[in-house]
């Protein structure tokens, strides 16, 4: 296994994270973790030299915390690194984040978490948080040995990254990164402020959920075999990852042992520096080979938002893009699943024309909505 530094903490993290939101389950219940075989891959992951455990307060349906605690030899928890997550959503009012944390500490049946993350942040609930004094918690917490080091994982645009990055001493962030979202969310621009700033940074959707490596369209296929005809669409995404020195950890939630062994082997043959220019030059070719698929030329600007009836028209176009790019509609569908039970469905829209006077790009947005409609709902 390859170790890295973790930014300012010192800490010597594995290259590889297990991400334990994705753990087997028993007849496809998310809340019923599979216990023998789920223990099975952590064990077996300690022992190829994995220390670094990421969970959450909501994964499984609240269940993966006490599952770690069961899990995890008592014998072996001084030497992991557990990182957890304060459901953010979930703090209104001051006293919210320390009762939220003693009932994580009690799940996890542990005096202490490693690495303490602000779970999620967007511009609405950092504000929220910020008007709950949560980094003086946060410092609280930290001097009564409950929490280690503080950090938090993010969602948003680079400009919101900028200002939480820079509002406090952070140890560490957690990013969604990978050769398609080089300029999604806090970005390529994000991972070189935070490591400027000395923080560690991990990785997580290093296969962009899935979508670098199932349905993998032939075009694609064959521009990758083309250099390496031995790599998996998985280990040209997690080299890429990997290469960036930027980066001390990379999450995966590996839900079999085949998965593990795969991640665990690549992990320790991708250093800093592992893809020279031709591999880079190829995966440039394959992002831009993806991105010519995009079907609806939306950037994601914001102009069009908010809309009146809440229809989330850069989300619906942003799913709508990925099933034509990744050509993978179950995800699509799901997602706009979620999008439509939220309220912000495209069949919403009562076609008042007011996202059209604004948008750069000039798209028949109407038109555009009932298409997406037709496809994912």
């Amino acid at each position: 296994m390859q170790y890295r530094t973790y930014g300012k903490t010192g800490e010597k993290v594995s290259a590889l994270g297990f991400g334990c939101m994705r753990l087997p389950v028993v007849d496809n219940r998310p809340g019923k973790i599979d216990f023998r075989q789920a223990s099975a891959l952590i064990h077996e992951a300690i022992g190829l030299g994995v220390n670094y455990f990421d969970t959450a307060y909501t994964y499984h349906e609240e269940t993966s915390e006490a599952f770690l605690a069961r899990a995890i030899p008592r014998s072996k928890r001084h030497r992991l690194l557990l990182a957890d997550k304060l459901p953010s959503w979930k703090v209104n009012k001051p006293g919210d984040a320390e009762k939220l944390l003693n009932e994580q500490l009690k799940r996890l049946n542990t005096d202490y978490i490693d690495f303490y993350l602000l779970h999620s942040l967007r511009k609405s609930w950092w504000d929220n948080l910020q008007r709950n004094d949560i980094l003086r918690f946060l410092e609280k917490a930290r001097q009564e040995g409950k929490i280690r080091y503080i950090g938090f994982s993010f969602h948003d645009e680079y400009d919101v990254f900028r200002e939480i990055a820079d509002a406090a001493e952070w140890d560490f962030c957690l990013l969604q990164y990978n050769y398609m979202d080089m300029e999604e969310q806090a970005g390529e621009k994000g991972v070189r402020h935070a490591h400027h700033k000395g923080m560690g940074v991990a990785v997580m959707e290093p296969l962009k959920g899935g979508y670098l490596t199932r349905c993998v369209p032939e075009e694609i296929q064959q521009l990758l075999n083309k250099k390496r005809p031995g790599w998996s669409p998985a280990e040209w995404a997690l080299r890429w990852v990997w290469n960036h020195h930027e980066v001390s950890v990379v999450l995966s939630g590996m839900g079999s042992r085949e998965e593990l062994l795969e991640n665990v082997r690549i992990a320790g043959e991708a250093p800093p520096g592992n893809l020279d220019s031709s591999h880079r030059n190829i995966l440039e070719e394959v992002r831009k080979t993806y991105l010519s698929r995009t079907v609806i030329p939306c950037t994601n600007c914001g102009y069009c938002m908010p809309c009146p009836e809440g229809v989330d028209i850069p989300g619906i176009f942003s799913i709508y893009n990925h099933m034509k790019i990744f050509e993978n509609p179950e995800n699509a569908r799901a997602n706009y699943a979620f999008l439509k039970n939220n309220g912000k469905g495209a069949e919403n829209c009562v076609e008042c024309g007011n996202c059209e006077e604004v948008c750069p790009q000039t798209i028949s947005i109407i038109e555009k909505l009932k298409e997406c409609e037709r496809a994912l709902g």
